[in-house]
């Protein structure tokens, strides 16, 4: 097992090496997407994007942006991408998709890291939005826009949402409103930064850009029985910075009241083991029926709000071993609600 284990490590750092730091921009996969990366001119600099649709196109476009300790590789995941390719699941499912990096993160422009906010990210989002339905780069509008968020990103989800009120249907995922205040406290206690990391040395980042100490993603994002190593270490590699100024007012839509504006279909997604968003003992986590349970008062009848926890997964849903019924969910819902 031994052999295995390290043969597998070796294995993913050398996938590595064939991906950039950011976002894949080509599918190998059965019946395989056309994909296509471009940029998204913002007030602050350029967004890094990669459009992928599956063949003979496609009339809903989900927007997917990942959280504060993630870039892009997270919804396109290299490797075993039958098993953690979120993009390619929904892609196969006859979704297109729109994987964008935040600002100071991934292939995006670096901004003074203090000039960074959750609300500007939301601003972003409703461009992006409206630029899908009018024709992004040149490609076909889309007649349905579903954004997908994860973590820190849920929350400018729900900001875009009850501003402008412009999307067909809002997944969350790693987002609850049963916030564990010392859980998540532990979690940023790991951070630090940039500068003093080895993943970002030479490459000039503002020290006011944080990351995660190395060896801690394990406890913070996984649980240590769920995660592959080979999945653990390129994710370590592929590990991003934030600012914390993207906090203050991202955590706003963890609070009572905003969501109850929400007037698209809504699905949240949590794993069981998230030590950040299930409460004490992760008793909000112990099945979707507890986490409906938990989240319908926050939420209007407008929202027809569904919930699904991911059993025995971290923070990081996308890279857990049984992440395929996450995937499955996701596309029930979509179908169900949105359509294609």
């Amino acid at each position: 097992m031994r052999v295995s284990r390290w043969a597998r490590i070796v294995f993913a750092v050398i996938m590595l090496c064939c991906f950039t730091s950011g976002i894949a921009a080509a599918d190998n996969g059965p019946a395989s997407a056309s994909c296509r990366s471009f940029p998204i001119a913002v007030p602050q600099g350029r967004l890094a994007a990669t459009l992928c649709a599956p063949p003979g196109g496609a009339h809903t476009v989900m927007v997917l942006m990942s959280g504060s300790n993630f870039n892009g590789t997270y919804w396109d995941f290299p490797y075993e991408p039958q098993i953690y390719n979120f993009r390619r699941a929904m892609n196969t499912a006859g979704y297109a998709t729109l994987v964008v990096d935040r600002l100071g993160n991934g292939a995006s422009t670096h901004p003074q890291p203090e000039t960074l906010t959750a609300t500007a990210t939301a601003q972003d989002l409703h461009d992006i939005v409206r630029d899908a339905r009018q024709g992004l780069d040149g490609a076909a509008p889309f007649g349905k826009v579903v954004t997908v968020g994860h973590s820190l990103t849920s929350g400018t989800s729900i900001m875009e949402a009850t501003t402008y009120h412009d999307v067909d249907g809002i997944v969350l995922t790693g987002y609850s409103h049963a916030v564990n205040v010392p859980g998540t406290l532990s979690v940023i206690a790991t951070y630090h930064s940039s500068a003093n990391d080895p993943e970002f040395a030479g490459r000039g980042m503002d020290p006011g850009y944080l990351t995660t100490r190395p060896g801690t993603r394990i406890h913070d994002f996984f649980d240590p029985g769920d995660v592959d190593p080979a999945v653990l270490a390129l994710d370590e590699k592929d590990k991003e910075v934030f600012s914390l100024t993207e906090y203050p007012d991202g955590m706003v839509s963890t609070l009572p009241g905003m969501s109850n504006f929400i007037t698209a279909p809504v699905l949240i997604v949590v794993g069981g083991r998230d030590r950040m968003l299930c409460g004490v003992n992760y008793a909000v986590c112990a099945s979707s029926a507890t986490l409906q349970s938990e989240e319908a008062p926050f939420f209007a009848p407008a929202a027809r709000l569904r919930t699904f926890v991911l059993p025995g997964s971290g923070h990081a849903v996308n890279l857990a071993r049984n992440t395929g019924d996450y995937h499955s969910a996701v596309i029930d819902w979509a179908n169900s609600t949105v359509g294609k």
